[in-house]
């Protein structure tokens, strides 16, 4: 991993798009909570389906990291995930999605489970005791949510896939399913000893993507995980993976294929 594909992977979710519009659904909202554990303050956007105010019906939740950047092409970098847009074709959807804004600096902080020695970082677990402790509480509070792990996911990419993955294996009780993207296995190795160790319920599902032209280590190191998840005994049907070819590391691949890890996750 060299240092210009760091320096895009973190500064590419730094940075606002010059001249954008918004493009947020009118299904998209705001709220700002109180974060003891992280000490601070976390903006969260919140897509609820379109039959929500209309029906008495529990859903389902998405956590995804990087809120900035799935829904509103006026805050993200270089495009959005184009989340809401997907969700507002749908005649069924049954998902609330809430988007945590990453904290700018500190995203390598929030979304990294072990410091590394040279970029830093390792607060992954205060970040998921803030969304396991604060977040969810108050989500399931407001919304009418089904609230068990089996119905609740959590989905990123870059190093929110790597820490989304991180979350189903660390805490199951919480996350049953994970949307995993283009996962920065490479920073924290220390993630393949975690899985070596745990064992990983039949409940757990997985959902895998990464693209050809994402670096060198991309796609083996995916490789790798997921042979040792099979020799851990997760089952076929426990989780899809995607290579695609000439993928690159950016919103265009995620935003592409997330209706697909979303239907195969709520299948």
């Amino acid at each position: 991993m060299n240092f210009k594909y760091l320096y895009l992977l973190i500064s590419s979710f730094f940075l606002n798009a010059i001249n954008a519009q918004s493009t947020a659904s009118t299904q998209v909202t705001k709220f700002t909570i109180a974060s003891v554990e992280l000490d601070t303050s976390k903006t969260i956007w919140v897509y609820l389906p379109k039959d929500y105010e209309n029906s008495t019906k529990s859903y389902s939740v998405i956590y995804m990291h990087d809120a900035q950047n799935l829904f509103d092409a006026e805050t993200s970098y270089v495009g959005e995930w184009e989340v809401d847009e997907y969700l507002d074709t749908l005649s069924d959807n049954e998902s609330i999605i809430i988007g945590i804004e990453h904290g700018n600096e500190k995203r390598i902080d929030e979304l990294t489970p072990y410091k590394h020695i040279k970029y830093g970082g390792g607060k992954g677990d205060t970040y998921l005791t803030f969304i396991i402790n604060t977040l969810k509480p108050h989500v399931d509070k407001t919304y009418r949510t089904k609230t068990n792990a089996e119905h609740t996911t959590i989905f990123g990419a870059s190093l929110g896939g790597l820490l989304s993955f991180y979350a189903v294996i660390k805490f199951p009780e919480t996350f049953g399913k994970a949307g995993v993207f283009s996962p920065s296995f490479w920073i924290n190795p220390e993630i393949f000893n975690l899985v070596k160790a745990t064992s990983i319920p039949e409940t757990s599902k997985f959902y895998f993507l990464a693209g050809t032209d994402e670096g060198e280590t991309m796609i083996p190191k995916l490789d790798e995980m997921l042979k040792l998840l099979k020799s851990k005994g997760v089952l076929q049907t426990q989780f899809e993976s995607q290579n695609i070819e000439g993928g690159q590391h950016n919103e265009k691949l995620w935003a592409t294929h997330f209706g697909q890890a979303y239907q195969w996750l709520n299948k």
